[in-house]
């Protein structure tokens, strides 16, 4: 492409790009362009959340550019304070590696490796004396660094911040000195990370990268950063089973904002939602498996569901239960599909009809049922189990 629809191109779905003019700038140097993205595997999945700036990634590889992965081996031990308001925990080396390991396997669902340099950035920040810290240390000033939304707010609600978590922006930075890099990609939450990358560049000699950043994804939930440990994620190493079950249960609302994130296109005026979530869905799981694995999901959960054939459909299984049927739905939805439901929540889908045992509806949510081995629980029109 032409330097023009290049950047046509890869700013579709873009939060903000400092600066088009740059970029445009680079994209004309008629070389490939390294475009980094770190990360730090501090959990061994990856979700749709990380599945958006991973895409973007592979866009500019499909134009010939070089994706630098950086495996953050030592920054994932600290931790990315971006967007939190506590801590986090700190891991081990070994776990933070393990944890790579199988975050790379996830990440070439999405990525050419052949045009995929993968470094950690373990091999320069463990050759650094003490005193190359404190000289890296003195280009910045606390001043910046308490400059940060999620540090005021930590001051500002008398939460501590250790002096560890000032280092982390320091670091990110320097890695894209020693990468080289011209384009660093991430979410909303990482603008000031990369500006202070770009002003190590400055400082060094070197031209500054581009920042490019993403949208962060909301969970399930609607509300929420999607994160493994809220438990509102998606996961692309998931069951396909599970990953369309999820996606049929979120909102209209949310459905809309995720054709516009993970789809790259406007949900169409008019679109029956029932219809267009399935199509959703469908085309989510045939990124992660296949178009093959995506039809005969989409099959099956047509026979469970549009079809009500469930006593033909594979369904995750829970144990009898005899108890309040409030308590036994919303057991059922925390063991066969880890979501969570209030009984206020329980309570309405119950009186709405909803809920079904062996196609008979339960209406009042303070009656006692029993459920016996066989028999199928309908918890709404997205989910149901068989008793084992």
């Amino acid at each position: 492409m032409r330097p023009d629809e290049a950047l046509a191109f890869l700013k579709k779905g873009a939060a903000q790009i400092i600066s088009e003019a740059e970029l445009r700038e680079k994209l004309a140097l008629g070389r490939p362009l390294r475009v980094k993205l770190g990360v730090d595997p501090t959990t061994a999945d990856i979700h749709l959340g990380h599945a958006v700036v991973l895409r973007k990634l592979r866009q500019f590889q499909d134009l010939g550019h070089q994706a630098v992965l950086i495996i953050g081996d030592f920054t994932g031990m600290i931790g990315d304070p971006s967007g939190r308001s506590a801590t986090r925990p700190h891991l081990t080396h070994r776990e933070v590696m393990h944890n790579a390991q199988t975050y790379r396997e996830q990440a070439f669902k999405i990525l050419d490796p052949a045009r995929t340099e993968t470094v950690c950035n373990g091999d320069w920040f463990r050759s650094m004396s003490y005193e190359d810290v404190l000289r890296l240390n003195s280009r910045v000033t606390l001043q910046q660094m308490l400059q940060r939304e999620d540090f005021r707010g930590r001051i500002d609600n008398q939460q501590p911040i250790h002096a560890h978590e000032i280092q982390y922006p320091i670091m990110q930075g320097w890695d894209s000195v020693m990468v080289r890099a011209d384009v660093e990609l991430g979410g909303t939450d990482q603008l000031f990370n990369i500006l202070v990358g770009r002003g190590f560049q400055k400082e060094e000699g070197m031209p500054q990268q581009i920042v490019f950043l993403l949208p962060i994804l909301e969970g399930l939930d609607g509300s929420k950063k999607m994160s493994k440990s809220l438990g509102n994620f998606v996961g692309v190493n998931e069951p396909p089973t599970d990953m369309f079950g999820k996606l049929m249960s979120i909102s209209d609302k949310l459905m809309a904002r995720y054709y516009e994130v993970l789809l790259g296109r406007e949900l169409s005026k008019g679109a029956d939602p029932f219809e267009a979530k399935k199509q959703l869905a469908f085309e989510i799981v045939q990124t992660y498996h296949s178009a093959e694995v995506a039809q005969r999901t989409l099959t099956d959960w047509n026979a469970r569901f549009s079809e009500k054939r469930l006593d033909e459909a594979e369904l995750p299984a829970i144990p009898a239960i005899v108890d309040e049927s409030v308590t036994v739905v919303a057991a059922a939805y925390a063991q066969a599909f880890a979501l969570k439901k209030s009984r206020a929540e329980v309570s309405r889908l119950i009186k709405q009809g909803s809920v079904q045992i062996d196609g008979k509806k339960i209406v009042d949510p303070k009656s006692k049922i029993s459920l016996r081995p066989g028999q199928i629980l309908r918890l709404d029109k997205t989910h149901a189990v068989r008793i084992k």
